[in-house]
């Protein structure tokens, strides 16, 4: 079972970020207060847990949780500021939206933005080891999964109903046949460079 808290007494809102890899889509991150005695034996970074598992542990998040959020930056805003800050501006954006202000932020990751002057603790694989940041994890992929799905109905023909954005072979040839739409990161390598030799 994942740890229920960094610290004895503050309160801590675990923080992660979903999406940051993708060509297509906004990075939505998710942040998240709960009980600091809190136990769930079976959460997990969401990664490591199946679609079915994840929608079930997004219900007992929401309905555990003291305060949870969930917050996006757009692939435009992307564009114009960097997947890594508009991943930190996403983080702040939910962090600003929850009910009760935390004394401390776990970020899954090596790097964050400061906000607001509240400390925070960068743990690599976070999502893996406490449960706050896994209750985030959960939260910014189901989240953003079901927003790409809404997407693939407005642009069947990038399957993103299974590959939510992501580099996919499926992905990247329907590039080639019907290039881009306003959902693309348009800053990112949406095709690999030619590497054949003739």
């Amino acid at each position: 079972m994942l740890k229920s808290a960094f610290t004895k007494d503050l309160i801590e809102a675990g923080c992660d970020e979903a999406g940051r890899g993708c060509l297509a889509g906004p990075v939505m991150a998710a942040a998240v207060i709960l009980p600091k005695d809190y136990k769930h034996k079976l959460l997990n970074d969401s990664k490591q847990v199946s679609l079915k598992k994840r929608i079930q542990f997004r219900r007992d998040i929401e309905k555990d949780a003291i305060t949870w959020s969930v917050a996006k930056v757009t692939n435009e805003e992307i564009d114009q500021i960097n997947i890594l800050n508009a991943s930190f501006k996403a983080m702040h954006l939910a962090v600003n939206k929850l009910s009760k202000i935390p004394q401390l932020l776990l970020i899954d990751g090596n790097r964050f933005n400061p906000y607001h002057g509240i400390p925070h603790e960068c743990i690599v694989k976070g999502d893996g080891i406490y449960l706050s940041i896994a209750a985030a994890s959960i939260l910014a992929k189901t989240y953003r999964d079901e927003y790409m799905l809404e997407l693939s109905n407005q642009f069947p023909g990038y399957s993103w109903d299974t590959n939510v954005g992501y580099p996919t072979y499926a992905h990247r040839n329907a590039l080639k046949e019907l290039g881009t739409t306003p959902f693309h990161r348009k800053s990112f390598q949406l095709l690999p460079t030619q590497l054949k030799l003739f």
